[in-house]
C-alpha cells in the first residue's frame, strides 16, 4: 500500500505543478485578498472540485460521460466563454483598488470562478481522468484507495500553498503594483489557454 501512496503523491504534483489557470486563479486569490482567511472560498472549492474528479475518474464514471463528443464540444465552447470572461476581470483590476481591496472576489465570486476553472477545464479533466483515472486501474481495494487519497491529499495541500505563497507575495508588496503586473501576466495565461484550446480542438 505504501507503493500505491507515493505513486500517487508523485503523480499528483506532476500533474498539479505546471502554471494553469487554476493555479493562476488560486494564487491571485492569496494575493489580492486582505486575509488568508479570506482567500479560503477559493481554496477550499478547488480542492473539492479536484478531489470530486479525481474519484469520478478512478470509479470510472467521468470516462464514461467524456465518451460523448457533443458533450467536449459543449465543454470546450463553455470554457472558452468563460475564460474570456475571467481574463477580462483580471486584466481590468486597478493598483488602487487591489490596496484598498474595493475589488477583491467576494467568496460567492470566489467559489463561481474556482469552481468553473476546475470543472470547465476539457485538459484539467482529461489529465485526471486520462492520468490518474488510468494508473489507478494498476491498484485493487485497499491499494487503490491509498493511491487516490494520495493524490487528493496532494491537491488540497498544493492549493493552501499557493494561497499562502499569494499572501507572501501581498505582504512583500503593499503599494499593489507589484500585484497589478501580476493580474495582467494572469490575464494573459488565462486567454492564452483559451485560444489554446480553440486551436486544438477546432
Amino acid at each position: 500500500m505504501l507503493e500505491a501512496f507515493i505513486h500517487g503523491i508523485i503523480l499528483a504534483f506532476g500533474l498539479i505543478l505546471p502554471l494553469g489557470v487554476q493555479n493562476v486563479f488560486v494564487f491571485n486569490q492569496g494575493a489580492t485578498q486582505p486575509s488568508f482567511i479570506r482567500a479560503l472560498p477559493v481554496v477550499l472549492t478547488a480542492s473539492i472540485c479536484d478531489s470530486l474528479m479525481i474519484l469520478l475518474a478512478v470509479l470510472g464514471v467521468s470516462i464514461v460521460v467524456f465518451s460523448f463528443t457533443w458533450l467536449k464540444t459543449t465543454l470546450i465552447v463553455v470554457g472558452v466563454f468563460f475564460l474570456l470572461y475571467m481574463g477580462w476581470s483580471l486584466w481590468k483590476t486597478k493598483p488602487g483598488s487591489i490596496k484598498t481591496d474595493d475589488t477583491s472576489f467576494s467568496p460567492k465570486k470566489q467559489v463561481m470562478f474556482a469552481a468553473s476553472v476546475s470543472l470547465l477545464n476539457p485538459h484539467a479533466i482529461l489529465d485526471i481522468v486520462g492520468v490518474i483515472g488510468t494508473s489507478s486501474l494498476n491498484y485493487e481495494d485497499n491499494e487503490k484507495w491509498m493511491f487516490t487519497i494520495a493524490t487528493i491529499v496532494v491537491s488540497w495541500l498544493w492549493f493552501l500553498g499557493l494561497a499562502l505563497a499569494g499572501k507572501l507575495v501581498r505582504s512583500f508588496n503593499e503599494s499593489g503594483n507589484w500585484i497589478l503586473y501580476m493580474n495582467k501576466l494572469s490575464a494573459l495565461i488565462v486567454w492564452g489557454t483559451a485560444i489554446y484550446l480553440v486551436v486544438s480542438n477546432f
